[in-house]
């Protein structure tokens, strides 16, 4: 039993003991006070009786006649006169009132009896005792006055009783108010939220609360010293230590990833920088010098990756440099301008110092050696062409290429008007090979009879025709859709730039209303950059699905989540760690250090951890070690016998 019933049930046994006691006390109190009543009246009338009594000379018929005009004139029970020889002279009586006459009811009478105690006076004629008489009053009429007596004091004291469970409630509120407050922190506690409450005026729960305060910062304390800790450990697994810029491995692996992920850019671009005989330069300059130069060179690239969302940068070996750019058609233009920059800033340093560059364009769904080769190709043509060149190579366009945006535009509106969309389907499974959910990405059939195109095709133009949120409501009613079929659990991918529209997630609420049992089998995820660019638009998506039993998660996680501040408030339930970050893990100690750390942050949270993108077993095999709860990618049938393709 609660406290909160325990303290009612306290409240209400006191208050039905003290209504019981003084409920009776009163019957009682007033049935002694009507027994003593009738007792003087008895022993009043015996003795006024007597006195008339003794005033007929022992006349017999007289003392009757007016025994008897007295007991008509009253309510009395009986009066009777005995002579001195204990013989009676004359008695009269009357029974007792009939139910029906009274308004006491018998359990009543039965239950708190009246004694009419009789009342007996002597008869004399003059000094000669005649004998004595005895009288004795009605007591129903006494009981009827008890019964009224005690119905009044029973709802008077049924009303005070009233008064003081409402009292005892706004008492009992303001106890439960704080206690209320620490369950529901306890609970965030659990949930890995770090939530403070204001102290209470009582003082045992202002205590109470200012431990949980205090517990509560510790451990918000602990979460970010760990946050901190795992991002030092990113930062030796993921990043050059002398730019700060991501090194080989992981250019790679973000690069991989981008190139085949479902929603990664349709096409984009990747420009090589590489300094000219560094070795020269680190002679002639020093090596202070020549690290200044490296670090000008890390600041102009990163310059340009932080003014376009999407692009990265990173330190290949020490001379050379990788962009990747989100976007196709703007390698070459991007590459001469980086190195026309750098034609104004290096001589600062001294004469000779000088970068050449290589450019290559891309297609999703392109082989990272392939585009990689083609870049380092056009690199070496520029180099060979001496200081500040640059060449570039081209890759093919895609089939539908030629549309431009509007016909990319007109057909996208169709394809979501008429209906033709469908969700994919990738497995996500534990260590067990049990499946925890299918990953549903949405592809649309931009002309009929076509195949149906990955995100990666037209959700740029999506974004910019701000057709996100349509294609995501989409997205979900296929999936209650399909669980409602199958019972499976699904997860859809939402846009981050569907959380902008404000009245999105109010509309996804009532699309899940409508199907209450399915959308407890349903999860959602959005980009990780939704909780760093869109963190309160993200929250308030979690507070309007998670009732309705949708789990709420980000999705190509892992490089930026250590920078999120409140990650412990944004109502997530899992976290899937993007193939940039997982990729290697197997080979690289450190890469599985800053894993494992980065795991057992997200556990402390209450997050569940999935790994995306999983090539192969041994793979698999190290990410189970570093306590990821669930798996997806090309190599998941092979570690788990799942089946499955890459997502």
């Amino acid at each position: 039993m609660s406290l909160i019933r325990q303290i009612w049930l306290l409240l209400l046994t006191a208050l039905a003991l003290a209504w019981g006691a003084s409920f009776a006390v009163n019957v009682q109190s007033v049935r002694g006070t009507l027994q003593t009543q009738l007792r003087l009246k008895n022993s009043d009338n015996a003795t006024t009786l007597a006195l008339v009594l003794s005033q007929q000379r022992g006349d017999r018929e007289l003392m009757a006649l007016s025994a008897a005009a007295q007991f008509d004139s009253g309510f009395y029970s009986r009066i009777r006169m005995t002579g001195v020889d204990g013989q009676t002279w004359f008695e009269r009586s009357a029974p007792s009132r009939t139910p029906g006459a009274r308004q006491a009811p018998a359990w009543f009478v039965a239950l708190v009896p009246i004694e009419s105690v009789p009342g007996v006076a002597q008869v004399s004629d003059g000094w000669r005792s005649l004998g004595q008489v005895e009288v004795v009053s009605q007591s129903g009429y006494a009981h009827d006055a008890l019964w009224r007596g005690s119905v009044r004091a029973a709802w008077a004291l049924a009303l005070v009783g009233l008064g003081a469970v409402l009292l005892a409630g706004v008492v009992v509120a303001r106890v439960r108010k704080p206690l209320d407050e620490a369950v529901r922190q306890a609970v965030s506690l659990q949930r890995g939220e770090y939530v403070t409450l204001a102290e209470p005026q009582v003082p045992e729960l202002r205590r109470l609360t200012r431990a949980m305060n205090t517990m509560v910062e510790r451990l918000r304390g602990l979460f970010e010293a760990q946050a901190a800790q795992v991002e030092l450990l990113r930062r030796q697994a993921t990043c050059d230590v002398a730019t700060g810029l991501s090194n080989r491995t992981h250019f790679m692996a973000l690069l991989g990833a981008s190139l085949q992920r479902e929603d990664g850019p349709a096409a984009g671009g990747v420009v090589l920088l590489r300094v000219l005989d560094l070795a020269e330069v680190n002679r002639a300059l020093g090596h202070d010098s020549t690290d200044r130069l490296i670090a000008t060179l890390a600041q102009t690239l990163q310059t340009y990756s932080r003014r376009v969302e999407g692009a990265f940068v990173g330190r290949l070996n020490g001379s050379d440099f990788g962009l990747a750019l989100p976007v196709g058609g703007v390698a070459l233009e991007t590459a001469q301008a980086l190195v026309e920059l750098l034609r104004a800033a290096l001589p600062a340093f001294a004469q000779g110092v000088a970068v050449a560059a290589g450019a290559v364009e891309t297609r999703h769904g392109a082989v990272l050696a392939e585009v990689l080769g083609g870049a380092d190709l056009a690199l070496a043509r520029a180099e060979s062409r001496g200081p500040f060149a640059v060449d570039a190579e081209r890759a093919s366009p895609g089939a539908l290429a030629g549309l431009g945006e509007r016909g990319w535009m007109v057909r996208m509106q169709e394809s979501l008007h008429e209906g033709r969309v469908q969700l994919a389907s990738f497995p996500v499974v534990d260590a067990m090979g049990r499946l925890i959910h299918l990953e549903c990405p949405l592809r649309l059939q931009l002309e009929p009879d076509a195949p149906y195109e990955v995100a990666a095709r037209w959700l740029p133009l999506a974004l910019r025709g701000r057709l996100t949120c349509a294609a995501d409501e989409q997205a979900v009613a296929l999936a209650l859709q399909a669980i409602a079929s199958d019972g499976q659990a699904r997860c859809v991918n939402l846009s981050p730039a569907s959380l902008a529209d404000s009245g999105f997630a109010s509309r996804l609420r009532l699309q899940l209303l409508a199907e209450p049992r399915a959308a407890r089998s349903l999860w959602v995820e959005v980009g990780e950059s939704a909780a760093v660019d869109r963190f309160e638009l993200l929250r308030e998506l979690a507070r309007q699905l998670r009732p309705a039993g949708v789990r709420v998660g980000l999705e190509h996680a892992g490089e930026r989540l250590t920078r999120i501040e409140r990650l412990f408030e944004a109502g997530l339930d899992y976290v899937k760690l993007d193939v940039a970050v997982t990729d290697g893990v197997a080979s690289d100690e450190a890469r599985a250090a800053f894993l494992r750390g980065l795991v057992a942050m997200l556990h402390h949270l209450s997050l569940q951890v999935f790994a995306e993108g999983v090539p192969d077993g041994a793979t698999a095999s190290a990410l189970w070690a570093c306590g990821v709860d669930g798996v997806t990618g090309p190599g998941v049938k092979e570690s788990t016998g799942a089946g499955a393709a890459a997502s």
